[in-house]
């Protein structure tokens, strides 16, 4: 166990600190014993936690001098020309980009798993989380969204460090963990990658880069253990029932029958997040009992198939999906659910993932009878009219398009009981979701 280099600083500025994962780095850094402060474009729910726990937050133009700190850290969305990482530049303070942090945290730890995969990824690593804390293992846990339980961080011990691994900009390749976990490899961010041969090549390095490798079955020719729905995986599940769109299985190793997992969350998808979950701490050697109560003891993670109240008696659900397999995944358990209409609000998020994955996002789209494709989230991009949303909703047949909350409240106004009403997406739909149910139940 490492970890000199977070050792010489007392001090650390996060630009950017709002954002999941950085807001989680910054809760670490905190409960190590070091100062902590940052600034954010705008006020969220971690903001207000980090100010809770005695952090100076500075959030829209009133950001103030790095000069009091030792460390400047900066999540990727943040440019380069940055006032405040300019600053950092010319006072010679010392620079991390967030993976270039999450690895130095990393290396603290006695063992560490590092969770990726195009989608899955923070529903996997807090179920490992729920597992963790039933087996009584010392370990700390980051997490890319928010658990009902743990937010996005959670510490007892520094045995072991559950992460995602991000693939954006080939951050997870800063990583070196004793497990690696691949979820899937599905096209995505082919804009760092130039190409999918490129990203599935960057996951193939990424599990040369640890001591145990979990990836699902039919997806890597490597040596690995393997988990899927396939008999010929090393751990799958058989016996599936179904009771409200929740799944119950019975898990084997092989052929030797394990016992049986109930799933508190929705979706078929589930399945297969909670065998690399069970692949995953069998490889660390956590009894199956221990196992199968933190899977039950997981009851979900904020913006992952969410309910978020009713308009009209019908149900409001939001979800994270903005791939368009996770949209797939997505709307097929909806589906189960509603005795009435699907009514589906959809923000793309990025020009380029768009863009890239058009014709798929047309495929998966296109079946909807009540679809409105709602202004892009641009995240870190500029405007690409070849990816836009209104690009996509003239090529999504029966679709409309919207850039304002009163389209939506238009758009939804026609649910009524029986009904149910997705907002789909990665960006700040699920904060404008939330602001239009509460005024419509008003």
């Amino acid at each position: 166990m490492q970890g000199a280099f977070l050792d010489n600083f007392d001090s650390f500025y996060f630009i950017g600190i709002g954002g999941t994962s950085m807001s989680a780095l910054a809760k670490f850094i905190l409960a190590s014993g070091k100062t902590v402060g940052g600034s954010d474009i705008v006020d969220s729910v971690y903001t207000q936690e980090l100010k809770g726990l005695g952090v100076s937050v500075e959030t829209g133009d009133r950001r103030g001098s790095v000069k009091n700190y030792d460390v400047v850290v900066y999540t990727d969305a943040i440019s380069k020309n940055d006032v405040q990482i300019s600053e950092a530049v010319a006072l010679n303070k010392k620079i991390l980009s967030r993976g270039q942090l999450l690895y130095e945290i990393s290396k603290k730890f006695k063992k560490v798993i590092a969770v990726s995969g195009c989608h899955g990824k923070t529903t996997c690593t807090s179920m490992l989380a729920h597992v963790f804390l039933c087996a009584n293992k010392n370990f700390c846990t980051h997490i890319g969204g928010r658990d009902k339980k743990f937010s996005n961080f959670y510490v007892n011990g520094y045995d072991y460090f559950i992460t995602e691994a991000c693939e954006y900009k080939k951050n997870f390749l800063l990583l070196k963990p004793d497990v690696s976990v691949i979820l899937n490899s599905d096209p995505d961010h082919l804009e760092c990658y130039g190409s999918y041969e490129n990203l599935r090549e960057a996951y193939m390095t990424f599990a040369q880069n640890a001591d145990n490798t979990i990836t699902l079955y039919g997806d890597f020719d490597i040596e690995s253990v393997t988990f899927g729905m396939d008999k010929g995986a090393n751990y799958c599940a058989k016996e599936l029932t179904c009771k409200d769109e929740k799944y119950e299985f019975k898990a084997y190793c092989g052929n030797v029958l394990l016992g049986t997992v109930k799933l508190n969350v929705y979706g078929k998808h589930n399945v297969l997040n909670a065998l690399a979950v069970i692949a995953t701490a069998r490889t660390v050697e956590i009894p199956f009992e221990s196992i199968a109560s933190g899977i039950a003891d997981f009851s979900g993670v904020e913006r992952r198939f969410e309910n978020i109240g009713s308009v009209n008696g019908a149900v409001c659900i939001a979800d994270y999906a903005h791939h368009p397999n996770e949209i797939l995944a997505t709307l097929q358990a909806a589906r189960k659910l509603t005795s009435g209409k699907l009514i589906t609000v959809f923000q793309p998020h990025t020009y380029s993932r768009t863009k890239n994955l058009f014709k798929d996002f047309v495929e998966v789209l296109s079946p909807l009878n009540n679809l409105l494709i709602y202004r892009t989230f641009a995240a870190r991009e500029y405007f690409d009219d070849t990816g836009s949303a209104l690009t996509l909703s003239q090529a999504v047949k029966r679709s409309r398009y919207g850039d304002c909350l009163g389209d939506i409240e238009e758009f939804i106004s026609v649910a009524e009981e029986g009904d149910v009403i997705l907002f789909l997406g990665a960006g700040d739909i699920y904060e404008i979701a939330k602001e239009i149910v509460t005024n419509m139940q008003n």
